[in-house]
């Protein structure tokens, strides 16, 4: 809990600075968000943030373990303790954000209205998703590609249903006709996933 008082402690102490953020030169706001991370890993090494665009109503800090379940209590400890501060909107993991989605990650471009999926058999964690994932250039296997496809998926689902639904990911070709071939579009996978959820806890 003191290393919890301690981030919030310093956060605080920034605040008006954090706020006028847009307000200072790109040295200040680099300096600024890299003393905000530096706390963070303070506080817990492995989290990150992502900051949102100030609207009318304040701005959204989000707090990211980056998918790594065993970080996951501490998002949630961090964000339960922090302050009530104006302006702020403090949220545990990085939300859904809709469908027909464009997502790129590492010079690479993945649309989810061109992406379909089928449900696969985690035979070793049956509580689990597995999930083949139909996709232009699905024949590869190259870590980047895989991880791009992942991040697309915790776009759709949100970080903690990516994290704690799906145990197995793989990607294929786009077939010629993905339904035919018994492929849904990736646009349904968020309603698809709320339906093995609540499979899954009856």
């Amino acid at each position: 809990m003191e290393k919890v008082e301690t981030f919030w402690k310093w956060f605080v102490d920034h605040n008006e600075q954090l706020i006028a953020l847009g307000d200072l030169d790109d040295k200040g706001r680099d300096e600024l968000l890299n003393a905000l991370q530096y706390q963070l890993t303070k506080y817990c090494d492995g989290l990150g943030y992502e900051l949102g665009d100030p609207t009318a109503d304040g701005r959204t800090l989000t707090f990211t373990a980056e998918g790594d379940t065993d970080l996951f209590r501490y998002v949630v400890e961090l964000v339960d303790n922090a302050p009530d501060l104006d302006w702020w909107q403090f949220t545990a993991f990085k939300q859904p954000l809709g469908t027909d989605l464009r997502v790129r990650f590492d010079r690479m471009l993945f649309e989810t209205k061109k992406m379909y999926f089928q449900q696969l058999e985690c035979e070793e964690e049956p509580e689990m998703l597995g999930l083949r994932i139909a996709v232009e250039g699905g024949e590869r296997q190259d870590e980047d590609f895989q991880v791009g496809v992942y991040v697309t998926l915790e776009a759709l689902l949100g970080e903690f249903d990516c994290a704690t639904l799906i145990g197995y990911m793989e990607t294929v070709p786009l077939p010629a006709e993905p339904f035919k071939a018994g492929f849904q579009p990736l646009d349904d996978l968020p309603q698809f996933a709320d339906w093995f959820k609540r499979k899954r806890d009856e």
